[in-house]
């Protein structure tokens, strides 16, 4: 019976993700973007685009069952548009953090529960548009969802926008968890209308995630991991998805439970610009 639930899961975790399938000191590296202190741009028009350097793969040849919702190729952001850099929604990563990713998979299928991807390598090109966007400060579409109680002249003191990502070394990763069967999630509608992202769940945008207290991206102290005020089912739920990544040599950033950086970093001083596109990453 054990090995007819581990199947179940597995073909249904698989199944998901192929109908959710759409559309300095290594200085030198191919895709690398400048030195700390200049931004990457991307490539004039007509040069052709860096490609990822060895060590990086496409988690789907990794891990196929892994559900992938790639929110930075939609306008579903912080910014209420696609981020630039995110050509194809495909998830890429260092191989050690895929391996690692694959190795918690395994373990969460046996107990019918799936990880699912929200954003995964990320280009300084993007770091870059996030940037520009919060300097914005009269461009506040989103802020009904994501920031309703942060002032957007906050974002940068208060340490939600920089001008660096860990995500643009390749080993960082922005996840949940989802319950077997994973339900399908619902595009977002652009100018529909706005809920707090701290909102109860069933008030807040729908998302097949457990209930982690907070949506995605939610510019808010509740996003904290350890925030006193999230207790129960939803507490329960962040410790879970913590402790299973911990296992495999993930560390979590305390301000976001969603976000998990595999140690040691492949590529721990790079910041690279190549685009989020399968070419990137081609054969591999």
């Amino acid at each position: 019976m054990r090995t007819a639930l581990r199947a179940l899961a597995t073909a249904a975790a698989t199944l998901l993700v192929a109908t959710a399938a759409s559309p300095a000191p290594a200085q030198g590296l191919p895709g690398a973007a400048p030195a700390q202190g200049h931004p990457g741009a991307a490539p004039a028009q007509g040069h052709p685009e860096p490609k990822a350097p060895e060590g990086f793969v496409a988690l789907r040849s990794v891990d196929p069952t892994i559900i992938q919702e790639m929110r930075y190729t939609t306008a579903h952001t912080f910014l209420g548009e696609r981020v630039d850099g995110y050509l194809q929604p495909v998830c890429i990563l260092t191989r050690p953090a895929a391996r690692a990713l694959h190795l918690a998979q395994k373990r969460l299928l046996r107990q019918g529960y799936s990880l699912k991807v929200y954003d995964c390598y990320r280009p300084q090109r993007a770091v870059d548009h996030f940037v520009r966007w919060a300097k914005d400060l009269d461009d506040q579409a989103m802020k009904g969802e994501f920031y309703p109680l942060v002032d957007k002249s906050r974002l940068f003191d208060d340490g939600y926008i920089a001008e660096k990502s860990g995500h643009s070394r390749g080993s960082t990763v922005d996840l949940t968890l989802v319950q077997l069967p994973a339900l399908p999630t619902r595009p977002y509608r652009p100018g529909e209308r706005l809920r707090p992202c701290f909102a109860p769940k069933g008030e807040r945008f729908p998302d097949n995630s457990v209930d982690m207290g907070t949506g995605y991206d939610c510019f808010d102290t509740l996003s904290h991991t350890d925030d006193p005020r999230i207790q129960g089912v939803q507490r329960a739920n962040r410790q879970f998805l913590k402790r299973t990544l911990t296992d495999v040599g993930f560390v979590n950033l305390p301000e976001e439970w969603w976000h998990f950086t595999h140690k040691p970093e492949l590529f721990p001083d790079t910041y690279f610009d190549f685009p989020v596109d399968r070419s990137s990453v081609a054969g591999r």
